[in-house]
């Protein structure tokens, strides 16, 4: 007798669990910093724009896939068409990539939070703190990042273990208001600032002077990122999603919550950051990545009134939006294993974890003990977001957009779609996924292919 599949209770459940997923670190430390080096209110103008338009198309394929077959994304591709189940395992394989490396990342907020707690955090405002962090040279067992780390995988495996509706669906329904009340709460402090106002400016009026192909790359790539997609996850939340849900509407809020996410969380840190620099965006230009988040911020909390609060709080907010999106990354690896072994949720979340911290300590000792070994000349981190978020990402959501636009026709996703309840923008979405959102992933695939190889500087 086949067993049931689990399922979220609500769709409200299913709403805040992928919106989870979807804000991440990518809303809070790269989505400010591409707003800023690219044209501010222009990038947020376009991104907005190609949230409705690319990123609707992509995550709504992803859901309808998943309900229909109720399978996670290795027999949800074979079931769509089974030559190109290959494209299952290249999906399946994003998650096992991202999610050790997403943890040690994790580790690294924890640290920092923990800091800040304790009243210690303006002291991670040096310029060697984090370097030294990260290279395990910091004195005591806390001072290295493989203890944050672990503890940090800990929590992830804990939540998936309970399941869908007493884990993951619990857990969202907690953490995604709290985020949404903090980030609000950090944001409207930002703004108190003397000399903020000239940085909300920048960050939300348009300029046409600053609008170049580049700022519709940036802000393409940064979406595509940012919306889960291409990793299985969404097939997989997908799977999960009751067929009485209407699926255009959740997913019409899903694109909500994550764009006002990152809207607001260039409210928190780019006037923040404008102010700091005495009206200079170059500061935040080029501060791209962790140099944002443990380098720079920490001295702006230090330059703040009450700034060891204020950093206690931004910490625990990006801590609680890193952990909704990897739950959800290591929800998907677990589903792949129960489905694929057809074994039970806990031995395959154990073995998850298990997985998780082996393979995460490359990225966790990567910048310290194992420095010398450089794949691609990276180190592991590096080496591994760059595979996983550069290359197979933009493949599988080309590939994705084949077989649902030219293969197997758009027809499939339009009727699972209204099951449930209208399409308003079933012609965008036939369009979308037949011609322009294949073209606009060979744009994003090419252009990371040439910066890697130092043709191009976007």
């Amino acid at each position: 007798m086949k067993k049931e599949r689990s399922s979220f209770t609500s769709r409200i459940g299913f709403v805040l669990a992928a919106a989870g997923s979807a804000v991440g670190l990518g809303n809070l430390w790269r989505f400010p910093y591409l707003a800023a080096k690219y044209g501010g209110g222009t990038f947020l103008l376009v991104y907005i724009i190609l949230a409705i338009t690319f990123g609707f198309t992509l995550m709504i394929a992803e859901i309808a896939i998943g309900r229909k077959t109720r399978l996670s994304c290795i027999g949800a591709y074979c079931a769509l068409d089974k030559r190109f189940g290959f494209l299952g395992w290249l999906a399946s394989l994003v998650p096992v990539i991202i999610t050790p490396y997403y943890c040690v990342i994790g580790g690294w907020v924890m640290k920092y939070l923990a800091e800040f707690l304790t009243g210690n955090g303006l002291e991670t405002a040096s310029d060697s703190y984090f370097g030294s962090f990260t290279a395990v040279s910091l004195p005591g067992i806390l001072g290295t990042p493989v203890t944050w780390f672990v503890i940090y995988v800990l929590i992830n495996a804990t939540v998936v273990l309970f399941g869908v509706e007493k884990g993951i669906e619990k857990v969202s329904r907690v953490m995604m208001p709290v985020l949404v009340i903090l980030s609000i709460i950090i944001a409207g402090y930002s703004l108190t600032i003397p000399g903020a106002i000239d940085g909300l400016k920048y960050y939300l009026l348009p300029r046409m002077e600053d609008f170049s192909i580049y700022t519709v790359l940036a802000a393409m790539g940064q979406l595509f990122y940012s919306m889960s997609l291409a990793m299985g996850i969404m097939i997989t939340y997908g799977s999960y999603m009751q067929k009485d849900n209407m699926l255009e509407h959740s997913v019409t809020q899903i694109e909500v919550f994550d764009t006002g996410f990152a809207i607001i969380a260039g409210m928190m840190i780019i006037p923040a950051m404008v102010a700091f620099s005495g009206g200079d965006t170059s500061l935040v230009r080029e501060s791209a990545g962790a140099g944002l988040m443990f380098g720079v911020l920490p001295k702006v909390f230090e330059s703040m009134l009450f700034g060891n609060v204020i950093g206690t709080v931004f910490f625990l907010l990006v801590l609680l939006a890193a952990l909704t999106s990897s739950i959800s990354l290591m929800e998907t690896i677990v589903s792949i294993i129960v489905d694929k072994a057809k074994i039970g949720r806990k031995p395959a979340a154990i073995l998850v974890t298990i997985g998780v911290l082996l393979l995460g300590m490359l990225s966790c000792l990567g910048y310290g003990p194992l420095a010398a070994i450089a794949p691609l000349g990276m180190a592991f981190l590096d080496f591994f977001d760059f595979i996983s978020n550069s290359i197979m990402m933009p493949i599988v959501a080309f590939l994705t957009c084949i077989l649902v636009g030219h293969i197997i026709g758009p027809k499939m996703v339009i009727d699972e779609v209204e099951t449930s309840g209208t399409f308003r923008r079933k012609k965008l979405f036939v369009v979308m996924v037949r011609w322009i959102a294949p073209v606009m992933l060979l744009m994003i695939l090419a252009t990371e292919i040439l910066k890697f190889f130092g043709v191009i500087t976007v």
